[in-house]
C-alpha cells in the first residue's frame, strides 16, 4: 500500500511540475540573472512584504529542472536516512536548500536564476508554511531575488520521516 501511495504522490508531483514547464520556455542568449523580469500588478504596494514574486517573465535562457530535493544528500545510502531526516522542519528545509544550492552551482546557475520553487510539506502543523518559507527565502534574500513559489501541504512524501521536498526550476544561459 505504501508503494502505491508513493507512486501516486510521485505521479502527481511530476504532473504538477510538468505543467509549470509551459511558462518557462525561451531561446538562450542572456547572462545569468539578467534574463528574468519580475512582474508585479499595477497596484503593487512596495511597503507590503511578500516572500515571493507574482510572476517572472523569462526573456531568454534554457530551462533547468532540478529533481525534488530532500534533507538527504543527493547520493546517499539507504541506512543513512534516519541520520538526515530528523523531526525538525526548519532543519530539513535548510539541508534541502543546501543541496539545491550545490546542484544549481554544479549546473552553472545561481539562486538568481530560479524562477519557481515548489515546496511540499508533510504532516503540516500551524505555522509551518511561514517557517518553511522563511528558510527558503533566506537563500534568495542575499541575491535580492524572490522566485515564484508554490507551498503545499501533502499527505505523505517518499520516506515516513521526510517533512519536506523542494523542487526548483531555473533558467540559465
Amino acid at each position: 500500500m505504501n508503494a502505491e501511495k508513493h507512486a501516486r504522490t510521485s505521479a502527481a508531483l511530476a504532473a504538477f511540475a510538468f505543467g509549470a514547464l509551459a511558462f518557462a520556455a525561451a531561446p538562450a542568449r542572456a547572462q545569468s540573472g539578467n534574463h528574468l523580469e519580475i512582474i508585479h500588478h499595477p497596484n503593487y504596494d512596495k511597503s507590503v512584504f511578500m516572500p515571493f514574486s507574482p510572476a517572472i517573465k523569462v526573456k531568454s535562457g534554457k530551462i533547468l529542472w532540478l529533481a525534488g530535493g530532500t534533507a538527504l544528500p543527493v547520493y546517499h545510502k539507504r541506512e543513512q536516512i534516519l541520520k538526515y531526516l530528523t523531526n525538525d522542519l526548519e532543519g530539513q528545509v535548510r539541508q534541502t536548500m543546501d543541496g539545491i544550492m550545490e546542484t544549481l552551482k554544479a549546473a552553472g546557475a545561481s539562486p538568481k536564476d530560479v524562477v519557481h520553487v515548489f515546496i511540499f510539506r508533510a504532516r503540516p502543523r500551524m505555522g509551518d508554511i511561514g517557517k518553511a518559507s522563511a528558510v527558503v527565502n533566506s537563500y534568495f534574500a542575499p541575491h535580492n531575488h524572490k522566485p515564484t513559489t508554490t507551498n503545499l501541504a501533502v499527505l505523505e512524501l517518499g520516506e515516513p520521516e521526510q517533512l519536506v521536498e523542494i523542487q526548483v526550476v531555473a533558467v540559465v544561459d
